[in-house]
């Protein structure tokens, strides 16, 4: 990877456009960015690594604060980077999510980040954009083609192109689970760990597994020892092989009961056939002694019952005679009845007739005479009828003719008199009308300036709120500038302390036999020693840190002061005026906006009414209009029906002559035709029933003789006699059924009276029944609980051969639970340095970063080596350092001049950095040889040359020279006067209060 050029705007420190050309500073081979503190060196760095990854480095990435604070409200920040990457060059285009103000109205809206990522083509000239042929706009593509042309994750690329010192010396006198935390984040070893994690979580599991397993067979145990009524062994949690033979002794002595029991139970069984035979036996002449005296009782009753039954079958015989007299006389009493029943409506008919004529009698000759002239005055009537309904009709039609020409001529004065009116009406709502729209338009105006004015108003109160914040925003910025130039005040002191008791501080690192590295003597006979008190360098760190705290803590205070100036001049603009006058102002203004209001409300309703009295008019008008021409059709109606109804009047005059009652044309057509119709019905009802009445004397007469002829023959006097002796079916079949339960039980006495084994059992002393019966149910009672016992035996046995079938399954079951719970605690002990064979108590991922680090500790000490003038070399060591529970990761630096192993904690601030460096380089070499030997041509080391001394810094120097070997190019990030001489080629950053600049200076 190589860097060609850099452009940030609106990033970091930088608020207007910084380009770097990388390219002319890559000529010299090593070049200085250098600048004063809190310019913007580190930003830099961040910028391209914000380019290639889309995230910056260490504690900055989770500020997410990555756009300028200098830079103007709608500058876009943006990162453009030209690299070399994998033999191909790219131009990453890329802008951080930020938040801008809306372009209409108030407020802010967030901008998403954005990337273009762009590939020049092959012979194409770099100025000209139509060069570079976009690739892809989309975050996670351009990450994941980053990633894989530099070979590197963002961790890997900060830890080999971006050599972090102040990083690195912490790494160096870390502890070991501080080392391992960093290396599994650059070597991406988390694979162990997860290892690690799985066999614990598989350990828990398996050991979860086996006492559930061991609860079963527990509960498998508890009911076995509960079925058997014997305990389990006492021993069997640590040797359950002892379960089977416990189960197989309770299960052989549960069949051996079992077989004896069962010889008992076929004796109480046989006891108990005995005994049921006895009393059955028993039961059964009982029940034959019963039955023989019950026969005897029965023969005696049947006697006496033998007269009634006689009795019964001579009924019967004549009901069974009866039944073929008994229709014929039926039909002679019915024939007899509709005789009389003839008579008397003949009778009837004849008197309702006389009393319609009103004459004193008549004989069958006038009635004949009545019924003629009533149909020749039906006829007459028939002719008359059509002539006098059709002009009934034209008479109700002229009377609806005559009332619609009353209505119409009332409804013609109803409307002439409202169209006189609606004139009137209508010049008394216009007016009313053109006052309220003109309010409705004022009240429009009106609420346009409420909302302007309150909108002024919330400016000016949130002015008033952004006063008082403002306030205590300079009262707290004003307090972190006294306390920052406190603290700057205290770090100066303790470095004016420390300068002064610097030879003290020489002196005690000196070794035995070691050259003062200020006299260059071996021998110390009178070294300086420490003044009480006098500050150290962890002092001066400490100092420096709060300082750079400090730093940031007032920088966030005036960010946040020149934040809320900016708010309330935004605000004391919009508002124009103080809150009290605004509120008077609204007020005023909300009266006259219900003024208006009230006004303006009638609108809808005068616009309605003027619209409803408008479109009457025009109705009434169409009305009056269909009203005249109405009446003129009604007259005209009128005049031709009085002429048609007076024409048939004189036809039915004509027709009907005065004879006829009530003739005329008026005359009750219907009345007349219905009297002459039951004048006619009566007289043709008297003739037809006078005729049946004959035929039906006839019929009863022949009747009754065929009647008395068949109960002659059937043995009775009469057809009379005869009914009386019949029964309906159910008397009938009662008798009859009566009759043949006598017979049936009286052969079924003789039977049993005749039964020998009857007579035998009546002959013998009768059993003792409640003796043989008690007999029975105690052998019953005995073959129970011989039953239900071996039952009992039967079932225990039964379920000790399935708890044992059970017991052997779940014992099967546990076992390679156990086996396998054993084994994965002996590897996770093992993996998690607990076990007794893992002796230097090594974790796996720390064995497999202790292999790695051994690795870096190679390449860093074939650099250490030149720049401590052979002096110093880095050794790593498995055991466990003062205070860690963990082997693997310890580093010790040895001392080829006194032969001595060191504590990385007691170097120098120079040793320290120069071991430091050398560290870096050899991981920096590692991770790039990891990542398939990817070329680094662009290399950035960062801050520390300050506690170098001459001697020192020319070794690290020649280092540094050494990385440029093959076309690399190596920036020196730092603000040391002394590299600023000896490194022509800087890249200079500014800072200034409008935002910092870069400048190029190519020596």
């Amino acid at each position: 990877m190589r860097l060609h050029r850099l452009e940030v705007v609106a990033f970091g420190p930088f608020a207007d456009l910084v380009s770097i050309d990388f390219d002319a500073l890559s000529d010299a081979g090593l070049f200085l960015l250098s600048g004063p503190t809190g310019a913007g060196k580190s930003s830099i760095l961040d910028a391209v690594c914000f380019a290639l990854y889309g995230d910056v480095p260490g504690d900055r990435a989770v500020a997410k604060r990555l756009r300028s604070d200098h830079a103007a409200p709608d500058v876009v920040p943006r990162v453009v980077l030209e690299a070399t990457l994998a033999g191909r060059r790219f131009r990453i285009d890329r802008s951080p999510a930020w938040v801008r103000p809306k372009k209409r109205g108030a407020g802010t809206t967030t901008e998403q980040a954005r990337v273009v990522i762009s590939e020049r083509r092959a012979g194409a000239s770099g100025s000209d954009d139509d060069a570079w042929q976009p690739l892809s706009t989309r975050l996670d593509e351009t990450g994941h083609l980053v990633t894989r042309l530099v070979g590197m994750t963002l961790p890997q690329f900060c830890q080999v192109a971006l050599l972090p010192q102040g990083r690195f010396q912490a790494f160096l006198r870390a502890r070991s689970e501080e080392r391992q935390a960093l290396l599994q984040q650059v070597f991406q070893t988390g694979r162990f760990d997860r290892t690690e994690r799985w066999l614990r979580e598989r350990r828990v599991e398996l050991r979860r597994a086996s006492e559930e397993h061991r609860a079963a067979v527990a509960d498998l145990v508890s009911r076995t020892s509960e079925v058997g009524g014997d305990a389990a062994p006492d021993d069997w949690v640590s040797a359950p092989a002892s379960l089977a033979a416990w189960i197989d002794a309770l299960t052989e002595a549960a069949v051996t009961a079992s077989v004896e029991q069962a010889l008992a139970v076929e004796a109480a069984s046989a006891a108990e056939v005995a005994a049921a035979q006895a009393s059955a036996a028993g039961i059964e002449l009982a029940g034959l002694r019963a039955t023989h005296a019950a026969a005897r009782r029965s023969w005696a009753a049947l006697e006496a019952a033998a007269q009634e039954h006689a009795s019964r079958r001579r009924r019967a015989d004549k009901a069974r005679r009866a039944a073929s007299v008994l229709s014929l006389h039926h039909l002679a009493v019915q024939s007899r009845a509709d005789v009389a029943d003839l008579e008397r409506d003949c009778s009837a008919a004849l008197g309702t007739l006389v009393g319609l004529l009103d004459e004193p009698s008549l004989d069958a000759d006038a009635v004949a005479e009545r019924r003629r002239a009533a149909t020749e005055a039906l006829t007459d009537i028939a002719r008359v009828r059509p002539l006098q309904r059709q002009a009934a009709d034209l008479q109700r039609q002229l009377f609806r003719t005559d009332k619609a020409r009353t209505t119409t001529r009332d409804e013609l004065q109803r409307v002439e008199e409202r169209l006189t009116a609606v004139p009137v009406e209508l010049a008394e709502v216009l007016p009313a009308l053109e006052e309220a729209r003109a309010a409705v338009a004022a009240t429009e105006v009106l609420e346009r300036d409420l909302v302007v004015l309150r909108s002024r108003t919330r400016a000016a109160r949130t002015a008033e709120t952004l006063t008082t914040q403002l306030a205590s925003a300079e009262q707290a910025l004003a307090e972190a500038s006294t306390a920052r130039l406190l603290a700057r005040e205290a770090l100066v002191e303790i470095r004016e302390q420390r300068l002064d008791g610097m030879a003290a501080e020489i002196a005690v690192k000196l070794a035995v036999g070691a050259c003062c590295p200020v006299c260059g003597s071996a021998e110390h006979p009178s070294p300086a020693a420490p003044a009480p008190g006098a500050p150290d360098d962890a002092a001066e760190r400490e100092a420096r840190r709060e300082v750079d705290d400090l730093e940031v803590v007032v920088e966030a205070h005036a960010q946040q002061v020149r934040g809320l100036e900016t708010r309330l001049a935004a605000a004391l603009a919009e508002s124009g005026d103080t809150v009290e006058r605004l509120l008077v102002a609204e007020g005023d203004l909300l009266s006259r906006l219900d003024r208006a209001r009230a006004d303006g409300a009638g609108v809808e309703a005068h616009a309605s009414r003027v619209a409803a009295l408008e479109a009457e008019q025009d109705a009434l008008r169409r009305e009056r209009d269909a009203h005249v021409a109405a009446l003129a059709r009604h007259d005209t109606e009128a005049a031709v029906l009085s002429s048609r109804i007076d024409d048939l009047h004189q036809q039915v005059t004509a027709v009907l002559p005065d004879g006829i009652g009530g003739a005329g044309p008026d005359a009750d057509l219907d009345s007349l035709a219905a009297h002459h119709r039951e004048v006619e019905g009566l007289a043709q009802r008297h003739a037809d029933l006078t005729a049946e009445l004959v035929r039906a004397r006839a019929t009863a007469t022949s009747t009754q003789e065929a009647a008395d002829e068949v109960a002659a023959s059937a043995g009775f006097d009469s057809s009379a006699a005869a009914a009386a002796a019949w029964l309906d079916e159910s008397e009938l079949s009662a008798l009859l059924q009566a009759v043949e339960r006598h017979e049936r039980e009286v052969a079924r006495v003789s039977e049993l009276l005749a039964d020998d084994d009857l007579v035998r059992s009546a002959q013998t002393d009768a059993p003792d029944l409640e003796a043989l019966a008690q007999a029975h149910h105690r052998a019953k009672e005995e073959a129970a609980a011989a039953r239900q016992r071996d039952m009992a035996l039967r079932d225990r046995g039964r379920r000790l051969r399935r708890l044992a079938a059970e017991m052997a399954s779940a014992l099967e079951a546990w076992q390679p639970v156990l086996a396998e719970l054993d084994l994965v605690t002996d590897v996770a002990a093992m993996v998690e340095g607990k076990h007794a064979d893992n002796r230097l108590q090594m974790r796996l991922s720390a064995y497999v970063l202790a292999h790695r680090l051994g690795q870096v500790v190679d390449a860093a000490n074939l650099r250490l080596s030149t720049m401590s003038d052979q002096r110093y070399s880095l050794v790593h060591t498995g055991r466990r350092g003062a205070g860690e529970t963990r082997g693997g990761l310890s580093l010790l630096v040895r001392d080829d001049w006194t032969g001595d192993d060191r504590d990385p904690a007691t170097l120098s601030g120079g040793e320290t950095f120069v071991v430091s460096l050398a560290l870096a380089l050899g991981l920096a070499d590692v991770i790039t040889e990891e990542a398939g030997g990817t070329d680094l041509e662009t290399l950035f080391v960062d801050e520390g040359f300050g506690s170098l001394d001459a001697e020192t810094l020319e070794g690290v120097m020649d280092t540094l020279d050494t990385l440029r070997d093959g076309g690399r190019v190596v920036g020196v990030v730092s603000h040391v006067p002394e590299l600023q001489t000896r490194i022509p080629t800087q890249l200079r950053v500014h800072r200034g209060r409008t935002g910092s600049h870069a400048t190029l200076a190519l020596g």
